[in-house]
């Protein structure tokens, strides 16, 4: 088939030639930077904790009765925990992975360093921690029960033993030894010694990026904050909805001078902390679906209004002898011809538009390979889009050519 009778008939059709086009410009560029971002968001949601959230809780006490020992109930509440019918263990922690809250600060490799080697959050825990979390001790040993420190708020922390996770030990220490080496977990405080290395362990802020989600450090200390303390639980598996109702009555009765806070699964605390992801990620969704109605039916419009603006002249081909095919084939290969330069349009307007979310939100670079997927989607698209009108222009009869208007 000729081109040239193609492009002269759609030069007579400016307007709604260009229309379409940029329609599908549009619709290229902005679906695949929503794509992308749908991807980056779908990976954040999916970044693995190290713990084992099917099985685990955590809560929180707050006393307030008239001489409230925080620290004798801490240790009566643990042990009343780890003595409850299906209760795997239970330690005290001031936070949990993907919780929002908790202590960060630097990681220096000298004392006094004026420029910090790294960044890491703090868990205040006990000898419980690893089997309690779930973390996977690769390499090292736990802590000691005579390790464990009691600290308040307002004292510095002075643990001579740490356990971190593996991401933050190769940040630290690349070669691979970081076991047994020192580190400062402040300006001026004494060295602590890495006895222990996990597998993974993530940060309580889910809005870190992926080089540091995963920078933590378990620390040996009791820590309640005031009056409070919190507690995470790891049941036997299958039984954590069951011991949780119980816990909540035990803890109550155990002591009345304190309110119990609401228990939350760390599966719950995963949709919440990934709640605005998963919204985000679903209205792109959405406007990506629009989008591509809105391009298939803009094209499936053009055509059946070309299509009944010239079927006298498709009857007059008929009648000429051109085939169902050939019909059917010339509006296909008009719509591919549009298309394609849209697509070329919508090719430089995608990358651009990555360009001003790298400059202004400091999202990543669209990947090469989105634009040229895009386009064999949109050709798809705008292939099925034409077929009905395209397949109702080829049945169009000859004789159609002798009727007069």
């Amino acid at each position: 088939m000729e081109l040239r009778p193609i492009l002269s008939a759609l030069m007579r059709s400016k307007v709604s030639m260009i229309l379409i086009g940029l329609q599908v410009a549009l619709t290229l560029a902005i679906v695949c930077n929503a794509l992308f971002i749908i991807g980056q968001r779908l990976d954040r949601m999916h970044r693995p904790s190290g713990m084992n959230e099917t099985d685990t809780f955590w809560f929180g006490s707050n006393g307030f009765g008239q001489g409230y020992d925080v620290k004798a109930v801490q240790q009566s509440d643990l042990a009343l925990l780890r003595q409850m019918p299906g209760v795997a263990d239970a330690t005290s922690t001031n936070s949990v992975p993907m919780s929002g809250g908790g202590w960060g600060t630097g990681v220096n490799l000298q004392p006094k360093q004026k420029t910090q080697t790294a960044r890491t959050t703090l868990y205040m825990v006990d000898a419980h921690a690893l089997d309690t979390f779930g973390f996977n001790l690769v390499a090292g040993r736990n802590f000691k029960p005579e390790e464990i420190e009691s600290h308040t708020q307002s004292e510095r922390l002075q643990s001579a033993a740490v356990i971190m996770s593996k991401a933050l030990a190769d940040k630290l220490f690349p070669n691979g030894d970081a076991l047994g080496k020192q580190i400062y977990l402040d300006d001026d405080s004494p060295a602590s010694t890495i006895v222990g290395i996990v597998e993974r362990a993530q940060q309580p802020w889910v809005w870190a990026d992926n080089d540091s989600i995963e920078n933590a450090t378990l620390v040996p200390t009791y820590l309640p904050y005031g009056n409070s303390t919190r507690y995470l639980v790891r049941t036997e598996p299958g039984r954590r909805d069951e011991v949780m109702k119980a816990v909540e009555q035990k803890m109550s009765e155990a002591n009345p001078s304190r309110i119990i806070g609401k228990l939350r699964s760390i599966e719950q605390v995963r949709r919440e902390a990934y709640a605005g992801d998963r919204a985000m990620a679903i209205i792109l969704g959405a406007v990506i679906f629009a989008l591509l109605g809105v391009t298939a039916l803009g094209i499936v419009g053009m055509a059946s209004f070309w299509v009944a603006q010239r079927t006298k002249q498709i009857g007059t081909r008929r009648a000429l002898g051109a085939t169902k095919f050939d019909i059917l084939r010339y509006f296909q290969t008009e719509n591919f011809i549009i298309t394609t330069m849209g697509l070329i349009a919508g090719g430089i307007l995608a990358y651009a538009f990555s360009l001003w979310l790298m400059q202004n939100y400091q999202s990543p670079r669209l990947p090469w390979y989105y634009v040229p997927i895009g386009f064999l989607c949109l050709w798809a698209l705008g292939q099925l889009a034409v077929l009905g009108p395209a397949l109702r222009a080829s049945r169009v009869p000859p004789a159609v050519a002798t009727r007069s208007v």
